[in-house]
């Protein structure tokens, strides 16, 4: 009977997740290593990477929830601004992340772990640089209008 419960209480999940238009699964507790993983982040310069833990995003089609881990290397820094479709919750989890920094990574303000953002689509930010390093937890989706 539990077998049975499980197995509806999993479809049921499928069904609200494919209604939300995301479904990112069913994930317990599980240790990451924070050495291992990660990819070069297209569009991004050098010393930013990504560790995708938990669903897609389909920007073409603007459909689509993800969970990240963002890791930028010290001295790494981006030179223009971002701007997406999409909503964005950050979490600085640790290190430090300078916001606002010149298209040569220097200026702009600088904040430390712990600390939170949540941004709507269409708003610009950065560039950002880290002088120590950071991992940033990022969640991306898109929501109805």
């Amino acid at each position: 009977m539990r077998v049975a419960r499980v197995g509806l209480a999993n479809a049921i999940q499928r069904k609200v997740g494919e209604r939300m238009g995301y479904n990112k699964g069913h994930m317990e507790f599980t240790s990451l290593n924070l050495k291992e993983g990660f990819h070069n982040v297209p569009g991004y310069p050098p010393g930013f990477s990504e560790r995708i833990l938990a669903g897609t995003l389909d920007e073409k089609n603007k459909v689509g929830n993800r969970t990240r881990i963002l890791r930028i290397e010290p001295g790494a820094f981006s030179t223009v601004p971002f701007v997406h479709e999409y909503w964005e919750e950050v979490f600085l989890v640790e290190g430090d992340l300078i916001c606002g920094s010149d298209a040569n990574g220097k200026g702009g303000e600088q904040f430390r772990g712990p600390t939170y953002c949540v941004r709507p689509p269409g708003v610009h930010h950065g560039p950002f640089t880290s002088k120590t390093g950071c991992y940033l937890l990022e969640t991306h989706y898109f929501a109805d209008k």
